[in-house]
């Protein structure tokens, strides 16, 4: 597994709540500017749409065009995404967004076996003074690392 990008912001953001793989449905040219690391998840929500079947959008993922595929005039690099997920996860997972105060947002995109795979989250998001006691409690086991690092060298 080779990670791609990761949704850095979020974890601060919000409290992830649970997480779902889920494959995605990209054409040939975006499949290989993703692998090339050229996917910025800043922004991006998942979205749900109800006809016979449930499905699930990815909706603005940057994927940048490849460089190599020439010129693409009409390419849109934040177009919606369709997610590859089971009915029951699906259902799952808009009764969960529909309580209060939950969202879905991607976490991660990475390589899986060769395909490209996402990690969504259920997330909740936080209030400014939860955000500040989450990067105190990070600094204060980064410290904590750093002196058992030293303790153990000397």
């Amino acid at each position: 597994m080779t990670e791609i990008t990761s949704n850095k912001q979020a974890f601060l953001d919000y409290e992830i709540v649970e997480t779902y793989e889920a494959g995605i449905v990209l054409e040939g040219h975006e499949v290989k500017s993703a692998k090339q690391r050229h996917v910025n998840l800043k922004g991006a929500y998942v979205t749900f749409k109800f006809g016979k079947t449930p499905q699930a959008f990815i909706t603005n993922m940057h994927i940048s065009p490849y460089g190599k595929a020439g010129p693409m005039p009409d390419y849109n690099p934040t177009r919606p995404r369709k997610l590859l997920l089971k009915k029951k996860e699906l259902i799952y997972i808009y009764s969960k967004m529909q309580q209060k105060g939950l969202t879905i947002i991607p976490l991660r995109v990475y390589t899986k076996l060769g395909k490209i795979k996402v990690e969504i989250g259920i997330c909740r998001g936080r209030r400014k003074y939860e955000k500040k006691e989450v990067i105190k409690k990070r600094e204060v086991e980064r410290q904590i690392r750093e002196t058992l690092k030293y303790d153990r060298k000397t």
